[in-house]
């Protein structure tokens, strides 16, 4: 089992970044390829970036390509989502996730403020 804890959500104007953490906790957390989801209000969960167990492979869904990146640390068992040049409607609960298992984060708040 894998518990997913976020952090480093908050309120930003548009243009600035954040940077997410997912700390896991278990010894197999480099095992397992990651990813990050958001939540808007009034709108479904989607896909936002993943990443391979190794950290050799990633994926960004279109609406953040050139201004997220998404990494990991396997010793640290971290892993970081870095958002630059926000926008207004980057504004969600983001959420960590197991890519293969339904292991889930509580989320955190991005406001982006126009």
């Amino acid at each position: 089992q894998v518990q997913l804890v976020e952090s480093g959500g908050g309120l930003v104007q548009a243009g600035g970044s954040l940077r997410l953490s997912c700390a896991a906790s278990g010894r197999t957390f480099s095992s397992y390829s990651m990813g990050w989801f958001r939540q808007a209000p009034g709108k479904e969960r989607e896909f936002v970036a993943s990443i391979t167990w190794s950290g050799s492979s990633t994926d960004y869904a279109d609406s953040v390509k050139g201004r997220f990146t998404i990494s990991r640390d396997n010793a640290k068992n971290m892993m970081y989502l870095q958002m630059n040049s926000l926008k207004a409607e980057d504004t969600a609960v983001y959420y960590c996730k197991t890519m293969n298992y339904n292991y889930w984060g509580q989320g955190t708040q991005v406001t982006v403020s126009s």
